[in-house]
């Protein structure tokens, strides 16, 4: 008999510390938060503008390094007027060249012997005979003619670089590297067979 009046007074003393730690450990009402935040985890991405390529590639043609400028690399403009100025620089000198000798070959067909290469740059006195001869003249018009060509070739090219150029770098402004559609390899251990497991994995999250 003392035994159970002892154990029933320690169930009850249990049962009352129970319930005072459970009273205890409740929240107030004054801590909880009246407004529950939740972050808004979309991404939201740039709208694409499909005529963007065009525009750039547009302005280029129109002048040579608004394309660049339209899609903010300004670095670039220095970079295709260089380019495009010393193709300039070289047909044009060539240029000149080839007509310096046209213009004396012409006169020495003419019979005229009053060229500039008939006479002497130090002194200024007509030479006897010339410091380039007929052939020598018809062999650097061929030069300078076809240096010219390439050079005006040359320069062609690089005016149609900077149109792709600037047609590339919009599209590449645009390009999707959203983190939600990404496409990664894995390696897969199988639990029942105990074989490994490799693939590629595409994973798109709205």
């Amino acid at each position: 008999m003392p035994n159970k009046l002892l154990i029933a007074l320690v169930l009850t003393t249990f049962c009352c510390f129970t319930t005072f730690a459970q009273k205890k450990d409740k929240t107030p009402k004054d801590s909880i938060p009246a407004t529950l935040v939740v972050q808004d985890t979309i991404i939201k991405s740039k709208p694409i503008d499909p005529l963007r390529p065009a525009k750039a590639a547009f302005l280029s043609a129109v002048l040579p390094g608004l394309g660049q400028a339209y899609n903010k690399k300004y670095w670039k403009i220095p970079i295709v007027y260089g380019a495009l100025g010393t193709g300039m620089y070289f047909y044009l000198t060539n240029d000149k060249e080839y007509i310096r000798y046209r213009d004396a070959y012409r006169r020495r067909l003419a019979g005229f012997k009053d060229d500039e290469f008939y006479i002497n740059p130090s002194t200024g006195e007509l030479l006897d005979s010339p410091r380039v001869t007929d052939d020598g003249l018809r062999r650097a018009q061929e030069l300078f003619r076809r240096n010219k060509e390439i050079s005006l070739l040359v320069t062609i090219g690089l005016y149609a670089l900077n149109i792709i150029d600037a047609n590339v770098d919009a599209h590449l402004l645009q390009y999707n590297v959203d983190e939600n559609l990404t496409l990664a390899p894995h390696y897969e251990l199988n639990d029942i067979d105990n074989n490994s497991t490799v693939g590629l994995t595409l994973n798109f999250k709205f």
